[in-house]
């Protein structure tokens, strides 16, 4: 990342609702799927999830509850919007 990206990624990072996240509840077992809707649920009333999950898919997380979505759902999200970029073109 370059010191612009590093910058932008502090700066909403502070506003997160997982930013004292001390137990790691954003990275439960694959197979939980109750703790996977906890993290998801703290997601849903943070003001910067959409710039968490934009980071996660920028970066290729593949762990973790980033902006409310496994990493299954950001694979998927992420083919969606390549496939509507190519279209577009």
């Amino acid at each position: 990342m370059n010191e612009l990206a590093d910058y932008q990624y502090e700066e909403w990072r502070e506003g997160a609702a997982c930013a004292e996240d001390t137990e790691g509840i954003f990275f439960p077992d694959d197979g939980d799927v109750g703790a996977i809707r906890r993290a998801k649920s703290i997601c849903d009333d943070c003001p910067v999830a959409q710039d968490c999950l934009l980071y996660a898919i920028e970066t290729n997380q593949s762990v973790g509850i980033w902006g409310g979505t496994t990493p299954r759902e950001r694979r998927k999200l992420k083919r969606q919007w390549t496939e509507e970029i190519r279209r577009a073109s």
